[in-house]
């Protein structure tokens, strides 16, 4: 796929040459250690450095045109623009050839629950058997890549047969135009919390950016999880059709240990997940595949195949006679919901092992540390990823919401784990939140291995003498 400079000069509205209907642009690239020869190099201005700085080395590897906002001279044609940003996603759509709008493409917001309602969305539609692929948290460094690589991405599953891609979309992603070039047929709405506002700076920017994901410009079809009252708000404020989802939808609501039962649509549902909130998800990811056309009695068959999603109240085993569960519950309406399924399958105490991470949000830390506190019969607190801030130093902010002491505080995270293990009677339940599928630990300037969920299968095997 390639498109002519002087139709990407329209497309941005910079006035074309004669010469530029001969230059075929390959590719669109930001970075350029990964320019290809005929690509066009995007210049964004970042916060700790600018692609303008870059754009000669990407000339000097085969760049055949740059997207800039300032004049640089570097004999290759320059398209000037106001924001490189906003200009992308449109740009690197239309260069291969506009590949959402030959899919059915699903984007999920919100502040908890993209990740799982996703995966179970993509597995119910591969149960379906729609050609499906998936964007998020689970496959990439980013939740929501960069538009050149999403653009690639999609344009890639186009080439491969693929019908639908169900994509997690962020705050981030939308603040920073990453999905402008898209067109979703359902954009859904899970909720809001307290997260993220270290960049967002106030949860009315938070949910404004948010809130983009659901315009005419970008979406099709809305369907929002109104349960709480952004959802509300959202469901009444936007200009697209909107269907409304939540609790209202489902009826005689049962638990059976690490199952939910249930009826949704006048259909009996066999959810093989754990948890009240993942009853949510799942609703909300049957909804978004009635949207797209299938049956509701296929859709309600097809829940009961739905795997455990990584990091998602996963559940270790290897023989000790207490429960363990890892999630990536790391704002404080997470980690209550969390904490209220854990609960409804604990026997007896719930021990949970927590921090938060370092860097940002240094407000919902208090919050964190009073849910925690108030739901769970044992606390231990330690590090998250603590990154450039002092571990003791997060900790403390969180101790200091709770409205008694922790049980421990415990700097060094395995030993956090292992302790709470040491506890653990039978019929107990440990969770550890906060990390969930991750598979390292930032500390400073150090990027460590550390995976919550292999380090309680190496500390439980050390317990009860059970090898992998």
């Amino acid at each position: 796929m390639s498109l002519e400079l002087a139709r990407v000069a329209d497309l941005v509205r910079v006035e074309s040459k004669p010469q530029w209907a001969e230059i075929e642009l390959s590719d669109v690239c930001h970075d350029s250690r990964a320019m290809v020869p005929g690509a066009l190099f995007a210049a964004i201005p970042g916060d700790s450095s600018d692609g303008h700085s870059y754009a000669g080395d990407a000339v000097e590897a085969g760049a055949a045109a740059v997207l800039v906002e300032r004049p640089l001279g570097l004999g290759v044609p320059e398209l000037r623009v106001a924001s490189v940003r906003e200009s992308l996603g449109p740009v690197a759509s239309a260069v291969h050839g506009e590949p959402s709008r030959a899919l059915q493409l699903v984007g999920v917001t919100g502040t908890n629950g993209k990740t799982t309602t996703v995966r179970i969305l993509s597995c119910l539609l591969s149960e379906l058997g729609v050609p499906v692929a998936e964007v998020g948290t689970l496959t990439g460094e980013r939740t929501t890549p960069e538009a050149p690589e999403l653009q690639r991405f999609l344009a890639d599953a186009v080439a491969r047969d693929v019908a639908a891609v169900a994509m997690e979309v962020s705050s981030h992603g939308l603040a920073q135009h990453r999905v402008d070039g898209c067109r979703f047929t359902v954009a859904a709405f899970t909720n809001l919390g307290n997260d993220h506002l270290d960049y967002h700076g106030t949860i009315e920017e938070y949910f404004a950016a948010k809130q983009r994901l659901f315009s005419p410009e970008l979406s099709d079809l809305a369907i929002v999880n109104v349960d709480s009252e952004f959802g509300l708000r959202l469901a009444d404020e936007i200009n697209i059709p909107v269907i409304a989802v939540g609790a209202h939808l489902v009826d005689s609501l049962r638990f059976d240990r690490y199952m939910n039962k249930f009826r949704w649509r006048e259909r009996a549902v066999h959810l093989p997940l754990a948890g009240e909130f993942n009853v949510a998800n799942a609703v909300m990811a049957a909804e978004i595949a009635v949207a797209l056309g299938h049956r509701p009695g296929d859709v309600a068959e097809a829940l009961a195949t739905t795997p455990s999603v990584p990091g998602r109240f996963e559940v270790i085993d290897q023989g000790q006679p207490f429960s363990v569960v890892v999630d990536y519950a790391h704002t404080h309406d997470a980690l209550e919901a969390v904490l209220a399924a854990a609960r409804a399958v604990t026997k007896n105490s719930l021990i949970v092992v927590f921090g938060a991470g370092g860097n940002r949000d240094h407000d919902k830390r208090p919050m964190m540390g009073k849910v925690v506190r108030s739901l769970a019969d044992r606390v231990v607190v330690t590090s998250d990823n603590p990154r450039d801030e002092p571990p003791e130093d997060i900790i403390s902010a969180i101790v200091s919401g709770m409205p008694i002491p922790p049980d421990l505080v415990e700097v060094d995270r395995r030993r956090a784990i292992g302790a709470a293990f040491d506890v653990a009677r039978e019929g107990d339940l440990v969770l550890l939140a906060g990390k969930g599928h991750e598979t390292t630990q930032t500390i400073g300037s150090q990027v460590v291995s550390f995976d919550d969920r292999q380090v309680a299968e190496e500390e439980l095997q050390l317990r009860t003498g059970v090898a992998s």
